[in-house]
């Protein structure tokens, strides 16, 4: 069994310093036939970042549905491969892992959390995730939807309901909940989608260094934890690829705190986007 990852920098970690700045966005032409926009995400179910850009990202979407259809896939990062499959305490983990910042990166992680209207549980157990990524690979084949339920669910179970996700009765019963079916046969054999995990690790995962890491359509990537008005300005670029320009307009992000750039080069537009987020 071979598992691939990198340590992820970006685990419970502040972006770039770098302050404000706008980027230029082309405006969509009328149309009316929705665009879609496929989106590929990289993440643990155990990153807190993960769950933080999930939620801006459904924001996003929610904001922007009467203009596009999306599909968005989820795909395996092991920020610990080697972690116990029994599990270890979070608050020792955490302690290891951090010493003296432990404290610090908690309080913040609670900060953020309060925010999306949670409450970040750091009780319970943290461990192994091969067999929470093994289910969410097998309810992909089920439908896009209930893959998105089902990460959803495995999130929240992790950090606010302080439940162990590498335990095999709590997947089973998220995948209950969600109505992925057969998922109690599905994780009895340890060997189940093993194969398919370790597949999707070489074509979405190695190259990267961090999660939550987006391509969007293929080929616009995001990284980090992005505020919903990244992700907006990163739809509609990519909508303004088959899309005529009719004019230009900036938008001036330098009010919202922002603390990380990303460039975005559209060669046959001939221009460079800067998207600016906001540490989370």
């Amino acid at each position: 069994m071979l598992l691939r990852s990198v340590q992820s920098p970006l685990y419970l970690a502040r972006p770039s310093t770098a302050r404000h700045i706008g980027f230029m966005a082309h405006p969509i032409a009328n149309s009316t036939q929705k665009k879609l926009i496929r989106i590929d995400v990289s993440s643990d179910t155990v990153c807190p970042w993960c769950f933080v850009g999930k939620k801006n990202l459904n924001k996003a979407m929610d904001s922007c549905k009467d203009l596009y259809d999306f599909e968005v896939r989820w795909h395996p990062f092991f920020l610990n491969p080697s972690a116990p499959k029994e599990g270890v305490k979070k608050s020792e983990f955490y302690q290891n892992k951090f010493g003296s910042q432990s404290e610090q990166i908690m309080s913040r992680m609670t900060e953020v959390f309060r925010g999306l209207g949670l409450e970040y549980d750091t009780s319970g157990l943290t461990g192994s995730t091969l067999d929470s990524h093994r289910l969410i690979t097998f309810a992909g084949q089920q439908g896009l939807n209930k893959q998105n339920a089902l990460v959803e669910e495995l999130f929240l179970n992790y950090f606010v309901q302080g439940k162990y996700i590498g335990d095999r009765q709590v997947l089973v019963e998220a995948a209950s909940k969600i109505g992925v079916e057969g998922a109690a046969e599905f994780l009895e054999d340890p060997n189940n989608g093993v194969k398919e995990v370790n597949e999707e690790l070489e074509k979405y995962s190695a190259a990267i260094r961090g999660v939550p890491y987006y391509v969007i359509n293929g080929k616009h990537k995001l990284n980090g934890a992005q505020q919903p008005e990244v992700f907006l300005g990163a739809f509609q670029a990519v909508a303004n690829e088959s899309t005529p320009l009719e004019k230009r307009s900036e938008m001036n992000l330098s009010e919202q705190n922002i603390d990380a750039i990303f460039v975005l080069t559209y060669p046959n537009l001939g221009a460079k986007i800067l998207f600016s987020n906001r540490d989370v």
